[in-house]
């Protein structure tokens, strides 16, 4: 395939920062890593905005979804709180990864380490329209599992 890729531009804040990179050719997000100092050790519960050292400028019309990385999520309990993240592509501080520890034991996270992925996706910004009542749908107004209940929602 030919088509031509953005291009995320990145500026390393600190000398140890660890570029995004996918670990695989096809993967779809980059990984982020842990621009600290020392290990960061989260409680149960805790939660941390941890620096990645990097500043990024994402190309016009894309934005970059910061996301969990499965096997922190597995092995420690540890995910990205607003998952996923929004960066707009007008942000050019640092990038930071808000985490917490959902595990029952504290999380102890290394200089380093792998602690989220990035992905870089285009972004469609709707014209927003004010109208007095909405078209009808087959759903309806049916809030959170109503699609799994044979189209039990209701219209609203």
């Amino acid at each position: 395939m030919n088509a031509e890729r953005p291009v995320l531009l990145v500026k390393r804040l600190r000398a140890d920062a660890v570029l995004p990179r996918p670990m695989t050719e096809q993967a779809a997000g980059m990984d982020l890593s842990a621009a600290i100092d020392e290990p960061l050790r989260l409680a149960p519960g805790e939660r941390a905005a941890v620096p990645t050292g990097l500043a990024l400028a994402i190309p016009a019309g894309h934005e970059g979804q910061v996301r969990p990385r499965s096997g922190l999520a597995r092995r420690a309990g540890v995910t990205v709180l607003n998952a996923p993240g929004t960066i707009d592509a007008d942000y050019r501080g640092e990038l930071m990864v808000l985490l917490v520890n959902l595990g029952r034991e504290e999380a102890v996270l290394e200089p380093g380490e792998r602690i989220a992925q990035l992905v870089i996706a285009p972004v469609t910004r709707a014209a927003v329209e004010e109208v007095g009542a909405l078209p009808p749908s087959e759903r309806g107004a049916g809030g959170f599992g109503s699609t799994g209940r044979g189209g039990q929602g209701r219209e609203g």
